[in-house]
């Protein structure tokens, strides 16, 4: 018999009931060092209390209006956006899927009003993750991903990761635009080369496409920038956001420039639930602390310290471990022995890691760990590193 709810995880068999800061409760009493965040949500950790504040006092006045009508935290989040970023305008969704879905449809429309409505192609990159939607799932070309859900949406070009080459080769009169990850997430914290980054943006410019950035995963002060394009010194045209930005609230948005936006009018695109006064009332909250350079700085400090000690691990467990790599507070190692076996080991030394693609393990800890936390993290990592060994 199949289960009340649909059977598509494979779930831990762990059952967390509270969450403080970098720490989560399991229904047993167990406390976990979360290195996890929701995979990237939990920006400012659990139960932050400037995020409680925001959302019960939105929960006690208004949740939901709808679309149809003006809604003064949504227009307070998307200045907020505005005034830290490249963009001119945000639409509003409620995850980095539908991001996806409008950042597409957003590329192809501004070449429809130039009159070119054969620049329908996006160049995309191997190892990539875009969501589970239509677009997303072709956009990655994961056959892991595709396998059995019938013809693919068309429109896309999938690349070697890291071949400029390959890019420049690729472009042609159908090309729209190119979508990349500054940071792959789910194919195994792999950070695009500032240089790269910057290949990308001048061949963008030179054929007259669109750039977009997804930033759904490393973006939202994750890398140590608001934004991890910042490090390279480029633009997008369009950037993907979603996770960090509701900091546990389901929250996603597009950011645009003016020109690349200027094929969405009114009724070319839509949500029900995107840009609600819950969600907004909460991404001011996370704005207001993430986007301040005293946080951002902190982010580097911790991201230093943390990248030490587990460059320390790394040395201690050559059986287990590989590499250090990554950005910022978005690091990855990279596993000789099976990372399922090391997140499972995690789990027993009561800590809380990713697996990822490449044979990685991500660790992805709330921006606001502290100094003693992440001592302990790696002291309940080189114990799990220990048990694998010993297995």
């Amino acid at each position: 018999m199949i289960a009340s709810v649909l059977p598509t995880y494979n779930r831990a068999p762990l059952t967390f009931v509270k969450g403080e800061g970098s720490w989560l409760i399991e229904a047993d009493g167990r406390r976990f060092l979360d290195l996890g965040s929701g995979i990237a949500v939990n920006a400012l950790g659990h139960a932050h209390p400037s995020l409680v504040e925001a959302l019960t006092s939105q929960a006690q006045n208004l949740w939901h209006v709808s679309n149809l009508y003006e809604i003064p935290q949504q227009q307070a989040l998307a200045d907020k956006l505005v005034a830290e970023t490249f963009a001119d305008t945000v639409f509003f969704t409620n995850s980095g899927t539908e991001a996806c879905e409008l950042a597409v449809k957003m590329a192809r429309k501004y070449h429809f009003e130039r009159g070119q409505p054969e620049k329908v192609e996006i160049i995309t990159f191997e190892g990539s993750f875009h969501g589970r939607s239509s677009a997303g799932i072709a956009a990655a070309g994961s056959e892991k991903m595709t396998k059995g859900f019938g013809p693919l949406l068309p429109g896309f070009v999938h690349l070697p990761w890291g071949d400029a080459e390959a890019v420049e080769a690729a472009i042609d009169e159908t090309t729209a635009a190119v979508l990349v990850e500054p940071v792959q997430g789910e194919g195994g914290i792999r950070p695009m080369p500032d240089q790269e980054l910057k290949d990308l943006r001048a061949l963008c410019d030179a054929h007259g496409i669109l750039l977009i950035l997804d930033e759904v995963q490393c973006g939202v002060g994750r890398t140590g920038k608001l934004f991890a394009h910042e490090w390279a010194g480029i633009t997008p045209d369009i950037m993907m956001v979603a996770k960090g930005i509701g900091g546990g609230f389901p929250l996603g948005a597009v950011l645009a420039t003016e020109t690349a936006a200027s094929g969405m009018t009114a009724g070319t695109h839509g949500s029900t639930y995107g840009g609600n006064p819950l969600g907004c009332a909460v991404g001011c909250a996370v704005m207001d602390h993430v986007a301040a350079p005293e946080f951002l700085a902190e982010v580097n400090r911790k991201a230093g310290l943390m990248r030490q000690k587990l460059e320390g691990l790394v040395a201690s467990h050559p059986e287990v471990f590989e590499e250090v790599r990554g950005s910022g507070l978005m690091l990855g190692l990279k596993c000789r022995a099976v990372n399922a076996d090391v997140v499972k080991a995690g789990y027993a030394a009561e800590v809380i890691t990713v697996p990822a693609a490449d044979n990685v393990i991500r660790l992805l800890p709330a921006l606001t760990i502290t100094d003693a936390d992440i001592e302990e993290a790696v002291l309940r990592l080189d114990a799990a590193a220990t048990a694998v060994e010993a297995a």
